[in-house]
């Protein structure tokens, strides 16, 4: 329970009590009737003490951290970072390039951007062609 129920509550602490909720609901927690009177309850709520007890029967959510079911392999970060790091400073060097070769159509570099994107994520998601084994 709160230190002080009768505080006054925003919309804020409505949408993150109807967040806990929700949680609760798909957890199999509560049924839809239920959820359904609660949500309502949360929506009319005006102080502290009202969305207290609509978790009153429920146990408090912890932060689950998600466990990596498809690890990535190691040096999957670093390899990220320096794709992440090029792909940013690529429109630069195509805004760059625009200015300064005088071509006619210098807008042809602004295609570098999707080009390197293909180049540096595309075919990475560890998924095989449809040929492969």
């Amino acid at each position: 329970m709160s230190d002080l129920p009768e505080i006054r509550i925003g919309t804020a602490e409505r949408e993150h009590a109807l967040e806990a909720l929700t949680q609760h609901f798909s957890d199999g927690r509560l049924t839809v009737t239920e959820f359904d009177e609660r949500s309502g309850r949360i929506a009319a709520a005006t102080t502290r003490g009202q969305l207290d007890t609509v978790f009153a029967d429920l146990p408090s959510l912890t932060p689950s951290t998600p466990s990596k079911v498809a690890s990535e392999p190691e040096g999957a970060d670093r390899e990220k970072t320096w794709r992440n790091t090029v792909m940013a400073v690529i429109p630069f060097v195509a805004l760059a390039l625009f200015f300064v070769v005088p071509i006619d159509n210098s807008w042809l570099f602004f295609l570098l951007i999707p080009a390197a994107a293909a180049i540096l994520f595309g075919g990475k998601d560890g998924r095989r062609g449809r040929g492969g084994c």
